[in-house]
């Protein structure tokens, strides 16, 4: 198993963004992948939505604070959208290529995941099985991101790079992290 560290930016935008780090490390080992998530700085300025004692696949979560990652096999079009709620709620979504055939993916039944919400820190811990997407075997070439909902309303859009005139965490030349 080798980890990976990561710190994800902010996409360039006029509006003014809260001292804030959003921090991690990822590791596949097998074919387990771990993703841990950690945002730090002064969360009174951001909108969390605050844990639910059901969490379910729902789709949107992109609308709110939400921490994404983005799988895709080496050298293949096709590429799966993880969405994790600090609420607890989750999505997967598969694509046949850049942003099209968008399916919810069902091979997962539930992304059970770890949230721990302080003043200051909220940290997010996921060891998923992969399975019933990819082989052991394949590489995976992977993208982080985070869209970060501020008191405001407005939205901040992190990633480990931004590569377009827009912040797009589908570009393919976006997932820097080979596993």
């Amino acid at each position: 198993m080798k980890e990976q560290n990561f710190s994800l930016e902010p996409f360039p935008t006029a509006s003014p963004v809260p001292d804030l780090k959003v921090t991690g490390n990822i590791a596949r080992y097998s074919n387990t992948l771990a993703i841990r998530y950690r945002l730090q700085g002064n969360l009174g300025e951001l909108v969390i939505p605050p844990p639910v004692d059901m969490p379910t696949r729902k789709n949107e979560l992109w609308e709110e604070t939400c921490l994404e990652f983005f799988l895709a096999v080496k050298n293949s079009p096709g590429y799966w959208e993880f969405n994790l709620s600090p609420a607890g709620h989750w999505a997967v979504y598969r694509f046949a290529g850049y942003r099209q055939g968008m399916q919810e993916e069902m091979a997962f039944t539930s992304l059970p995941f770890s949230v721990q919400n302080q003043s200051n820190s909220l940290s997010l811990a996921l060891e998923i099985d992969l399975d019933n997407i990819v082989q052991a075997s394949q590489t995976l070439e992977v993208a982080i991101s985070a869209v970060i909902k501020h008191r405001d309303g407005e939205l901040s859009y992190w990633a480990l790079a931004h590569t377009g005139s827009q912040a797009d965490f589908h570009q393919r030349d976006s997932f820097q992290v080979e596993l």
